[in-house]
């Protein structure tokens, strides 16, 4: 394996796929749309190597490796959406039990409030801690 192909993995993500090859063809663009083809199959076969089988199966089947990244891109926004809306749920209406310590369930707030954050959502802890003091102070009544 030369030093060029292995650098040439790449160039079905980086270049859209070079015109159909024709009798009339140069042999530099035959061996460029030879490269693109092979860098395509293999990026192919690594991304869904990688990539989980329960999200595999939703994608739609495509033969293009730069689709198939903006694919597994829009898939991952929208389970990135549903997560956040989950996990404000499970903020928004977890309950102070006595099971465990108080601390414990900061730090479990805690925990969950970073999750949200490294999804790309801004909230405040502190507000969320008032709401739950609030909550509980008025159901005790």
């Amino acid at each position: 394996m030369s030093k060029s192909s292995v650098l040439d993995l790449d160039l079905a993500i980086l270049e859209e796929k070079p015109a159909t090859i024709i009798d009339a063809s140069s042999n530099e663009e035959k061996a460029h749309y030879k490269a693109w083809e092979r860098s395509n199959r293999l990026s192919l076969i690594f991304m869904r190597m990688a990539v989980a089988n329960n999200i595999k199966t939703t994608l739609p089947k495509t033969d293009n490796a730069k689709e198939f990244i903006g694919l597994v891109g829009e898939h991952s926004q929208t389970a990135d959406k549903s997560l956040v809306g989950t996990l404000m749920s499970t903020l928004t209406t977890m309950k102070f039990d006595g099971s465990h310590t108080m601390h414990e369930h900061a730090i479990e707030m805690t925990n969950i409030v970073a999750r949200i954050k490294t999804l790309g959502m801004r909230i405040s802890l502190f507000s969320l801690f008032q709401t739950h003091y609030h909550r509980s102070m008025t159901r005790s009544k």
